[in-house]
């Protein structure tokens, strides 16, 4: 479970006048909209107390949550963060400008080559090592939709038509595959991630809300093939219990882990690796606290 910490650094002056404006403009609004902390947390994809942490100048706000709610509360972001609405604005300039100026790329024949377009128009402020590693990823995937029948071939990276597309925030948060990782006292979310949600809906990927829909990283090579060591996973982080066979990400005797689960017994989970040189072990039920389940692995293969 990710729990905060009991001693933070204080925000600075700036950044706590930000939090303070932005809670007196919700206390404010939240009446006549009739809204509470926890819609406000449902509409963020977050926790309550994750707001409130916001709302009590314990963390700075981003421009994902400043965007939420300033659309909640029926206001401009600048009402309570100049500084944030500035950064969007400069965001969508980019974005705006990035669609008004297209260059004339050579045609695309697959994902790869796609991706590869993608990355040299509008990569520019990532690090070379970032580039190369997303260029790997997706060199590795087409190569390996040759080599195996259950792979799905789709270019999930490509955003959607507007109105379609949805935003994936992707947490700083690497769940092993193997072994198990120490969870994080704080999941820092890394950037969003925008896709089309028609594309995954035809990929067969189910979910009530795209606002629980979060991508985490498997660690380790205990699931392979179906999961790679690295592999970034879309996961619903709304189910927190056990509904039927599949993938999850789940928390074991402190450690977190992505496995497959099943029933064993009344009071055991089946822990499963897809590598068959990994054994698989039975855990305690009552032991096992269900993070999220795995629905689509980056790579296209569909679980």
């Amino acid at each position: 479970m990710i729990a905060p910490m009991n001693k933070k650094r204080a925000l600075p002056p700036d950044r706590l006048a930000e939090c303070q404006a932005a809670h007196e403009l919700f206390l404010k609004k939240k009446g006549p909209l009739k809204l509470s902390q926890k819609k406000l947390a449902e509409m963020a994809g977050m926790s309550a107390p994750a707001v409130n942490l916001y709302f009590k100048g314990l963390n700075p706000l981003n421009a994902k949550f400043a965007a939420i709610l300033a659309k909640a509360l029926q206001v401009d972001v600048a009402d309570f963060s100049p500084r944030l609405a500035q950064e969007i604005g400069a965001m969508s300039a980019a974005m705006r400008s990035g669609l008004e100026e297209p260059e004339e790329p050579q045609e695309a024949t697959s994902a790869a080559d796609l991706v590869s377009q993608m990355l040299a128009k509008h990569g520019k402020n990532l690090s070379e090592e970032a580039r190369q590693r997303i260029a790997d990823a997706v060199t590795e995937t087409a190569e390996t939709k040759l080599v195996s029948g259950d792979v799905i071939s789709a270019n999930i990276i490509n955003p959607g038509l507007v109105g379609d597309e949805i935003h994936i925030a992707h947490y700083d948060v690497r769940a092993a595959m193997g072994g198990g990782q120490i969870a994080s006292d704080y999941a820092e979310i890394l950037r969003d991630v925008r896709v089309s949600e028609s594309h995954l809906r035809e990929l067969g990927v189910t979910y009530d809300d795209p606002n629980h829909l979060k991508i985490v990283t498997g660690w380790g090579q205990s699931m392979e093939p179906t999961i790679r060591h690295r592999d970034p996973l879309i996961v619903d982080a709304s189910v927190r219990e056990f509904t039927g066979d599949g993938i999850y990400l789940f928390s074991w005797q402190g450690l977190l882990y992505i496995k497959r689960l099943e029933i064993a017994d009344s009071e055991h989970f089946e822990m499963i690796s897809d590598n068959p040189l990994h054994k698989d072990k039975p855990i305690r039920r009552d032991e096992t606290f269900i993070q999220a389940r795995v629905l689509l692995v980056w790579n296209a293969h569909r679980v």
